[in-house]
């Protein structure tokens, strides 16, 4: 978008352009933007002249499609920024009256300005480090191309890492195997020319693949039990598989090396960077340990945290037992690292606790906790038949009586419950929880979130709006893919299938829906994500089998996807009353975009720049030739 564009007629006005004090001042500054000459006595003086009182603005943004994302999503034409805050919100006459002598005017030739991003669900961490670590990059690969892959990792660190180092691969699209349905176990690794171990690990988080070495140096056999949250995937010997699920991992993951607090440094730098790159400017980190808090801490410290960072501070499942001790853990963490800070520039926020209710509902893992059973194959190779089976997936892992037990003190103790459900089993006994949390004094005024759901039982849809619970949702999930079609369709059977990716039928049914992307589960990817919110579709480079869309529900309409990404990402982090819009008084987190959300066809969202991140009034990142 280059040109000028007139605002809607039916657009309201944040803020009402102004009457000048004297007409011929007025004049002036309006020729000095661009814009037309007020009336003398119009009666849409007051903000502006108040602004201009208090001093000039540092920012002027002009002649823009400036979408505020207020209660009436109103469209503006300019928006002044002083001292890290937004000054003004209306047309460019009104702004004309706080142009001074050292105002910086950015002239946005009809492009559109926005609200930041507010991802309420990620692990920038996570996604920073994985830089460090042999990548498969989400890539549908062959067992060969796997396997050559991971071998060039090996020769390539050949001659710095002894046998008994671990080579940690990451970003494996476990469920985009070629052909579909193909296995891979112990024995797809063994085939690596390495006497090292070799751990892979599932882009969804919650598989790892380990070769024979790995398997050994765990203590891993056909002897060692399923953890109570988990799962070793073994043969039909009751050999183990090298497939390890959950909580299972920790048995390998604990003798992984650390990363050193220098790389953890580099990783968070990297994952700030890569977020103003994609217009983001607060985010929930969504499962927090020491390690985390360590590396955030350190670059807030050097002046380097450049999104808002808000934690959610994990609680272990074996904490399950005992509920006091599960708030005491949380409770340490907000001691150590929450700041209570009221300037503009970012600070750590710690505020949510992260609970895991259940894996994940795709194949082979298939431990996400359903209400009814998974379907299983009874039929030939020839001539399936997929009919109920036994396996409601695991329960959940921390059950009722527990989770309500530590909603009730987390809300106590003012912190909100940030819950991880996949299946719709977890789904509804989370929801009975947060009913029960309700009926407490302090539970009135909880914000409860649920994550993922990707599954939802339709008699709970009208729940999340009854209970308030807030639907953290990863849009860019609901598209025809490996995970969607031969992961999840013939396992959910077709009624269930029907609803998978619930995003638009719990938004009918009133519930507040909210984006949280979960990178590094995908890649970085915040427009294609919002534009699957929108069309349903996958990239046309994804191939004629994930053509179409995913199921007959519709996708979102766009001013929702939108504010599911701002002002309903900052109720869940209660912020909405600093971020999430542009409104006068608010912080100035705002982004510019290459081309209008609005006003381009659904597929092109995906196509979407961004060409400058401001944060506070910093500008943290901006494209080569803006302005």
């Amino acid at each position: 978008m280059t040109e000028t564009r007139a605002l809607p007629a039916s657009a309201s006005m944040v803020l009402e352009p102004v009457v000048v004090r004297a007409a011929c001042a007025a004049a002036m500054l309006a020729l000095l933007l661009g814009g037309a000459t007020p009336a003398v006595a119009a009666p849409k003086a007051k903000a502006a002249a108040k602004a201009a009182e208090s001093g000039m603005a540092d920012t002027i943004y002009r002649n823009g499609y400036v979408y505020t994302v207020d209660a009436s999503d109103s469209v503006q034409q300019a928006l002044a920024v002083r001292a890290g805050r937004i000054v003004y919100v209306g047309d460019n006459t009104g702004a004309a009256l706080l142009a001074g002598k050292g105002t910086r005017i950015i002239d946005l030739q009809g492009r559109m300005l926005m609200p930041g991003l507010i991802d309420a669900h990620m692990h920038p961490l996570s996604g920073g480090k994985r830089l460090l670590r042999c990548n498969l990059n989400y890539e549908a690969l062959t067992v060969p191309q796997f396997q050559a892959r991971i071998q060039a990792c090996v020769d390539k660190e050949s001659h710095t890492k002894g046998i008994k180092e671990w080579l940690q691969v990451v970003n494996w699209f476990q469920q985009s195997m070629l052909p579909a349905g193909v296995e891979t176990t112990r024995a797809t690794l063994d085939a690596i020319n390495t006497a090292r171990p070799i751990v892979v690990r599932s882009s969804f988080g919650h598989s790892n693949l380990v070769n024979t070495r790995g398997l050994h140096l765990a203590g891993i056999t056909r002897a060692t039990p399923n953890p109570a949250t988990g799962k070793i995937a073994r043969n039909a010997f009751g050999e183990p598989t090298g497939l390890l699920e959950d909580a299972a991992m920790d048995l390998v993951d604990k003798l992984l090396p650390k990363t050193t607090p220098a790389e953890n440094i580099t990783a968070a730098t990297f994952a700030m960077q890569a977020l103003g790159r994609q217009g983001v400017t607060s985010f929930l980190d969504a499962s927090s340990d020491q390690e985390i808090f360590t590396a955030f801490a350190a670059i807030e410290r050097q002046g380097k945290l450049s999104a808002r960072a808000h934690f959610a501070a994990e609680v272990s499942t074996e904490d399950g037992a005992d509920p006091a001790r599960a708030v005491a853990s949380v409770l340490k963490m907000v001691k150590r690292y929450h700041q209570e800070k009221n300037g503009v520039a970012p600070s750590m926020r710690v505020r949510h606790a992260k609970l895991y209710m259940d894996g994940v509902i795709a194949a082979p893992a298939l431990t996400g906790t359903m209400v009814a059973p998974y379907f299983v194959d009874r039929g030939t190779a020839q001539h399936p038949h997929w009919v109920p089976g036994d396996s409601k997936g695991p329960p959940t892992y921390f059950p009722p009586a527990a989770l309500k037990a530590i909603l009730a003190g987390l809300a106590t103790a003012g912190i909100d419950a940030h819950v991880h459900v996949d299946g719709d089993g977890a789904v509804r006994e989370t929801l009975d929880a947060i009913e029960a949390l309700r009926a407490t004094p302090a539970g009135k005024d909880a914000r409860p979130a649920l994550a993922h759901a990707e599954i939802v039982d339709p008699a709970d849809f009208g729940r999340f709006a009854a209970l308030d619970a807030s639907a953290v949702l990863s849009f860019q999930w609901a598209k025809p893919a490996p995970d969607t079609v031969a992961g999840l369709k013939d396992y959910l059977g077709p009624q269930r299938y029907a609803i998978l990716q619930p995003q638009s039928l719990l938004l009918d049914a009133g519930a507040r829906v909210v984006f949280g992307s979960d990178w590094p589960v995908d890649a970085l990817d915040q427009w294609f994500a919002l534009k699957v919110g929108v069309t349903r579709t996958n990239s046309p480079a994804a191939g004629p089998e994930f053509a179409g869309k995913l199921g007959p529900a519709p996708g979102m309409p766009r001013a929702a996807v939108l504010r599911a990404a701002t002002m309903n990402a900052a109720y869940t982090l209660r912020q909405e009353g600093q971020v999430g819009s542009l409104e006068v008084g608010k912080l100035a987190d705002l982004i510019v975009l290459d081309r209008n959300f609005f006003q381009i066809p659904d597929e092109e969202i995906a196509d979407i720049k961004v060409l400058q991140t401001v944060v506070g009034g910093k500008v943290v990142h901006q494209s080569p030739g803006f302005p």
